[in-house]
């Protein structure tokens, strides 16, 4: 069974759609991935800005009572 110039065309074209459709799958995935490591760089920055903050607080807390010292 020959296919027809048409047949073979339209074979093309659908193969290229589904490769079209395979490709935003992969990419939707990527940016679900991404979003999820973006997230979890957010809450470890939030740790250290909160944990800088804890330094910084001991520190002042320090100087003062070095300065009531003298």
């Amino acid at each position: 069974m020959a296919l027809g110039v048409a047949e073979v065309t339209l074979s093309i074209i659908i193969g290229t759609l589904a490769a079209i459709v395979y490709s935003l799958r992969v990419l939707v995935l990527m940016d679900r991935r991404i979003e999820r490591i973006e997230e979890h760089i957010e809450k470890i920055a939030e740790r250290i800005v909160r944990e800088e903050l804890k330094i910084e607080r001991q520190l002042a807390a320090r100087s003062k009572k070095t300065k009531k010292k003298k």
